[in-house]
């Protein structure tokens, strides 16, 4: 499928309210290193808007990661996040340098601006996904999970760029530094012709947004609906602190209303890949694994051993969950 007008690979890097890069742009660039290979080793860029002054403070990291060339645009009016400014630099910059395959983390900032710039440069978007790779005739292979989470689908795009949101969390990061001598190139910020319909006026972080525990958790213990009630939903928050694990559900769990939203994983919620996740009463349904099958790893305890979770555990235990805990429980935490 390889089109000559079009190579190399662009990641959007988004900067955080705070001036820092999200994390997601990192995992990204490790990702997008290896399908650069399997393309024959085209180039992996990434593109940045901020305000004047901002994108010095990056350089290091985009050297050690290794990036080819960064594309930025600093203006004072780009120091917020602005669907009109962003999209339209973003698609002049794309029909300028035509790169094969844009990335874009699935953040909130990343859904909304993935559409508008794939609509504005006619091609196809594969959304919220949470695996890539590249296949025999060098097309972008993007899954996602599909009819409400019953399958995986992958996807291809017959239209270039090939463009895909991915969530956060769901590829690991590679620690070790690959330093090159990355090319920075200034664009210039053409937006006084843009009409800004929407002003931010205010934010506010709830305690939520402040910090989840679950993005660097290392033991993460999670229940589902199994766990029947809050006497359950007790039971298994007191084994997660007597090991120092972190608490998480599945969907069901949340909307029986013994769990906050907030401690959801799986396809709408949260995807996480702790050293070690325990999943105790769960079925193991796919729209909870995409969220968790990639952790170090799992140990499932079901009273049902066919249950699909135990496909994906490194460790299972067929049993009852209320004779199970009250021991992990009295082994682990002994002032409970």
């Amino acid at each position: 499928m390889m089109d000559k007008e079009y190579n190399g690979i662009l990641i959007y890097a988004q900067v955080t309210k705070e001036d820092y890069l999200h994390t997601v742009f990192f995992e990204l660039v490790d990702k997008a290193k290896e399908l650069a290979q399997k393309l024959g080793g085209v180039e992996v860029n990434a593109v940045i808007f901020s305000k004047v002054g901002l994108v010095k403070n990056f350089e290091e990291s985009f050297k050690n990661k290794g990036l080819n060339k960064v594309y930025y645009f600093e203006d004072e009016r780009l120091s917020t996040y602005s669907n009109e400014y962003y999209s339209a630099l973003l698609v002049d910059l794309v029909d300028l340098i035509k790169p094969e395959i844009l990335l874009i983390g699935a953040t909130n900032e990343g859904r909304d601006l993935a559409p508008r710039v794939a609509s504005a440069l006619h091609t196809g978007l594969t959304a919220d996904c949470t695996g890539l790779d590249i296949n025999e005739k060098g097309q972008l292979a993007a899954t996602r999970p599909t009819f409400g989470g019953q399958l995986m689908a992958t996807i291809l795009c017959k239209t270039f760029p090939q463009m895909a949101t991915v969530r956060p969390n769901v590829f690991k990061t590679n620690p070790d530094s690959n330093f090159v001598d990355t090319e920075f190139v200034s664009c210039p910020a053409n937006i006084n012709y843009i009409e800004k319909k929407v002003e931010l006026v205010k934010f506010e972080k709830t305690v939520e947004n402040i910090i989840n525990e679950l993005d660097n958790a290392e033991i993460i213990v999670a229940g589902g609906k199994g766990l029947k009630n809050e006497n359950g939903v007790r039971l298994l928050k007191d084994f997660a602190q007597g090991i120092n694990g972190t608490f998480a559900a599945t969907r069901g769990l949340v909307e029986m209303g013994l769990a906050p939203a907030s401690v959801q994983i799986g396809q709408t919620g949260k995807t996480v890949h702790p050293r070690v996740y325990i999943a105790c009463a769960i079925s193991g349904a796919i729209q909870h694994t995409v969220g968790m099958e990639n952790s170090d790893y799992i140990i499932a305890i079901n009273n049902d051993e066919n249950a699909p979770i135990f496909e994906i555990a490194d460790t299972g235990i067929v049993g009852d969950v209320f004779e199970i805990l009250p021991k992990l429980v009295e082994r682990f935490n002994k002032t409970i």
